[in-house]
């Protein structure tokens, strides 16, 4: 079963019927090239096509944004749909009937329950947007939004509403309009509350209600925000079977092509702050629901753009807060960015202050995540012994919470870079953190420019290169000892994940490593290499490709033999020191013997 709900072989049935080109060339205008299409690309703005799609493997990738996938995941990711929905749209579109899954009675029951909570909050949200636009007991309500710069169309977008006042509406004015079969739902989804005594009153009252849509514009929940005095300022729908603060982002559902098409959020933290933006014109932006970002929310916009930058207001709050964040986006692998207001002002104040313009532009110059991190904790400690001692601990946890030991490997060399230490001494033995490999000898012929993406020496990244973009050649190379010259890197990783794809079909292209490859700085640096491959093809004959296969093959041999003369040399101290006269003759003997093998290479 594939997400427990549909049977390998229709998942397959699907994949094999649908054609990818035609699919992606209903919202791309696609071009033949060779043996693949090109186009804009969707999920980022480009004028120049580095959108491919590839009907022979039916799969897409684009060199742009680095997006890449088969046909479930260009409509998952173009139509913003999950498994199951993107396999039904397919499936509709190619009349393949899929079968259904028999429920359990538990999940009937859940699945009933939900579209209950569902449809009461729907109603809810109805009925507190035509109270705010219509009624006379919101005058106060209109007044306050009017003085906040909020307009009618960022009213209708958003669906925002008003809960009267008690003492102009009484406790029980949501109540009162929702029938008496469906108040269970209305107090299950947090509407509503039990009196102690038998009967139920209004949860929301004198508070503009923002209603917190799903994805597919489901309301979850909701949001109110009191106009009067009171506390809590703010209060929240409680959890339900439907709603989860954690899982949800507000302004998400109504800003997602926007979003898209900038491939970046914003996030704030208040709910006016979004919507003063987006009614500015900044409309990529999203707010958590009162609670700190957490990694569900961040796969959620990753669905839609590949960085987020943090607009705080530079307190110590908004400070921790991007401390804290730093682990979330290194397990995403998304970039993070921080955009710190001036002292006092926070989104909402700043751009009814001073307008669009500046606020784009302190968002053009927001810094990166670990960055801001680092330069507040300099700010904080300074660059003495003793400070620096202090920034090393502090760094630890955000060390540690790299997803890889090579991206942990490259923070610490860029922070101790900034520190002015040695990487060993940053990442030290908490963090694991493995050394680059030292850099080999340059390898014998034609030498290929492929930009230092990862930390590979000059040498391996030639190899990798040829690995890649000449897959025929592999199991020479592999019989070798590629994989002993890439060990413990990125090289390392790329040479196990090809020797997979090629185990599982022996012609496969290049390309195709693509969509086995998780986002990361291995697919970037082999998204760099097939980006560069046209280029590298133009005058190069299957006569090179075979004298530079030469010359790599000799290259490989002789690494080999400089390992084993190192290895040797290891054991004749050992065994001088261990006074073994016959095992040092006899290691000698072998060291002898690699050194001519050497000098014959």
């Amino acid at each position: 079963m594939v997400s427990g709900e549909f049977r390998d072989d229709i998942v397959a049935r699907i994949k094999e019927e649908s054609d990818i080109v035609q699919i992606i060339g209903e919202c791309v205008d696609l071009k033949k090239s060779g043996t693949r299409f090109l186009g804009l690309c969707p999920f980022h703005g480009e004028k120049t096509p580095s959108f491919s799609v590839h009907s022979g493997q039916q799969f897409f990738h684009c060199f742009g944004c680095g997006e890449s996938g088969d046909v479930f995941t260009f409509v998952m990711k173009y139509y913003s749909l999950d498994f199951p929905d993107a396999i039904k749209l397919l499936a509709g579109k190619y009349n393949i009937e899929l079968p259904e899954r028999r429920r359990s009675q538990e999940e009937q029951m859940r699945a009933q329950k939900k579209d209950q909570l569902f449809a009461v909050n729907e109603k809810a949200a109805s009925i507190y947007s035509r109270y705010l636009l219509e009624s006379p007991g919101a005058r106060a309500a209109r007044a306050y939004l009017q003085n906040r710069g909020v307009k009618e169309d960022i009213l209708t977008r958003f669906r925002l509403g008003y809960a009267p006042a008690v003492e102009v509406e009484g406790w029980n004015f949501l109540g009162g309009r929702i029938p008496g079969a469906e108040s269970k739902a209305a107090v299950e989804a947090g509407l509503l509350v039990e009196r102690e005594n038998g009967g139920t009153y209004d949860r929301f009252r004198d508070r503009i209600v923002f209603p917190i849509a799903d994805l597919s514009g489901r309301i979850c929940g909701f949001g109110g925000r009191i106009v009067g005095e009171g506390q809590p300022k703010y209060l929240n729908s409680p959890e339900s079977p439907v709603f989860n603060k954690s899982n949800l982002l507000l302004g998400l559902y109504q800003q997602k092509e926007d979003i898209r098409r900038n491939n970046e959020a914003v996030l704030v933290e208040g709910n006016f702050d979004l919507i003063s933006l987006v009614a500015a014109g900044c409309t990529n932006v999203v707010a958590p629901l009162g609670t700190a970002l957490t990694r569900e929310q961040l796969r959620l916009i990753k669905r839609f753009a590949e960085r987020v930058t943090l607009l705080f207001d530079g307190d110590a709050a908004g400070i921790k807060a991007a401390v804290r964040g730093v682990p979330l986006f290194l397990a995403e692998q998304i970039a993070g960015r921080v955009a710190v207001l001036p002292e006092g002002d926070d989104p909402d104040t700043f751009i009814r202050k001073k307008g669009l313009a500046p606020l784009l532009q302190l968002l053009e110059r927001a810094e990166s995540l670990p960055e801001f991190v680092l330069h507040r904790f300099i700010a904080e400690f300074g660059l003495t012994l003793d400070g620096k001692r202090q920034i090393v601990e502090e760094l630890q946890p955000l060390l540690k919470a790299a997803v890889s030991p090579l991206q942990r490997s490259v923070f610490a060399a860029h922070f101790a870079e900034k520190l002015g230490i040695p990487p060993e001494q940053l990442a030290g033995p908490s963090a694991a953190a493995p050394v680059a490999p030292a850099a080999a000898p340059a390898v014998p012929g034609k030498k290929r420019s492929v930009e230092r993406i990862v930390p590979l020496s000059i040498s391996q990244r030639q190899l990798v290169e040829f690995m890649i973009l000449q897959p025929q050649f592999f199991p020479q190379l592999e019989e070798g000892g590629l994989r002993e010259c890439l060990a413990d890197g990125v090289g390392e990783i790329l040479f196990l994940q090809l020797k997979s794809l090629l185990a599982r079909k022996n012609d496969a292209e290049p390309e195709e490593l693509l969509t086995v490859l998780p986002e990361g700085a291995e697919r970037n640096l082999v998204a760099e290499l097939l980006q560069r491959a046209p280029i590298h093809a133009q005058g190069t004959s299957e006569d090179d490709s075979r004298e530079e296969f030469a010359d790599l093959l000799l290259y490989l041999r002789r690494y080999r033999l400089k390992k084993n003369s190192e290895e040797l040399m290891a054991r004749m101290q050992r065994a001088q020191q261990d006074g073994n006269a016959g095992l040092l003759q006899e290691l000698m003997m072998q060291k002898m013997e690699i050194t001519r093998k050497l000098h014959e290479e």
